[in-house]
């Protein structure tokens, strides 16, 4: 059987472990189910599931953001639903506290040792909801999770769960009761994404959808743990040549250098902009990365960690999403061989 056939887990007697390597069609079949599945229940958003679906492949974090009521949590919660791996959830309040987040270590009086309890950031996938209406302590508790994959309590240092994904909502900065996330935080998503709001034939059928039931229920698990582990592997693997590597880093110098922009790209967004296009890659069935993967996911990828000069963004209809496309636009399309 197909190791990445969709089904429930029960289907999955055949499971390919995570170092045996799976055809680049086999995984696109895969991913395109879990895209399909996600669709069932958030309708008309196949772009930003598809790019979601790119962050966990390529080993990331997301950040969902945009009002409330438009289906964050929901497609946050369905991803999770078609993936057969732990899960955890996060309400994100003005009174949470680092530990309920990390775990913390609690004095066992019959052993008479401290012994440490995890917090929910121990699973393959943690939702964090809400993530701004945390203060910026309670924010920071997952810089080290995000970027290192482990959590120090007391001294001590505990590997987390692999695969590793935060999915993380927020509503707008300018709403009520919120923080605006720091810069480092910001930069260790590896995208952002927003949903807007649904067209009227989407609505509508979801007015339909969920009149005696909620679709997220009927929701079966698409692959499992080791299934998702042989896909990111097969990721890892998708080859980008010179040419597409000095694409992307000359994007990202070039955020630097611009006049609209006080804050450019880090290093950090270097490497996640071209592990995201290995992502987009493989979802199309590819073993390798074009430039126009840099270019769909350059927007998602770079216009949150930017922060613009005070008299660029805001002035008629001009916005960070505009500045990197034009800097994309501006950005020569490798030909051949990279330079040397």
């Amino acid at each position: 059987m197909n190791s990445f056939a969709a089904g429930s887990p029960s289907e999955h007697t055949d499971v390919q472990s995570p170092s045996e390597m799976a055809t680049p069609d086999e995984l696109g079949r895969a991913a395109r189910s879990i895209v399909t599945a996600v669709e069932s229940v958030i309708e008309g958003k196949r772009d930003e599931i598809e790019t979601a679906l790119i962050v966990i492949l390529a080993e990331g974090h997301l950040l969902i953001e945009d009002v409330p009521g438009v289906g964050k949590t929901m497609l946050a919660r369905a991803l999770a639903r078609s993936l057969d791996c732990s899960v955890s959830r996060i309400q994100f309040t003005p009174d949470l506290l680092p530990a309920d987040i990390t775990g913390v270590s609690v004095w066992d009086a019959v052993e008479r040792v401290f012994e440490f309890k995890p917090g929910p950031v121990f699973a393959n996938l943690v939702i964090g909801d809400e993530i701004n209406r945390a203060s910026p302590k309670t924010q920071s508790a997952l810089l080290e999770s995000m970027e290192e994959r482990q959590v120090t309590v007391d001294g001590e240092t505990y590997p987390l769960a692999i695969p590793f994904t935060v999915i993380a909502t927020q509503n707008p900065i300018e709403m009520e009761g919120t923080y605006a996330l720091p810069e480092a935080q910001r930069d260790r998503f590896m995208a952002r994404i927003s949903l807007g709001y649904p067209d009227a034939a989407s609505e509508l059928a979801m007015l339909r959808q969920r009149e005696t039931s909620s679709p997220l229920d009927a929701l079966l698990p698409v692959v499992g743990t080791h299934e998702l582990l042989a896909m990111i592997a097969q990721v890892r693997r998708v080859y980008v040549s010179p040419a597409v590597e000095h694409y992307a880093v000359a994007i990202t110098q070039a955020t630097r250098r611009d006049r609209e922009l006080r804050l450019g790209a880090s290093p950090r967004a270097t490497l996640q902009l071209v592990r995201a296009a290995k992502g987009r890659a493989a979802l199309d069935g590819r073993d390798f990365v074009l430039p126009d993967d840099i270019d769909a996911l350059s927007v998602q990828v770079l216009e949150h960690r930017l922060v613009p000069n005070a008299r660029s963004v805001g002035v008629g209809d001009a916005t960070i999403a505009d500045i990197v496309r034009r800097i994309v636009a501006e950005t020569p399309v490798p030909l051949g061989p990279a330079p040397v």
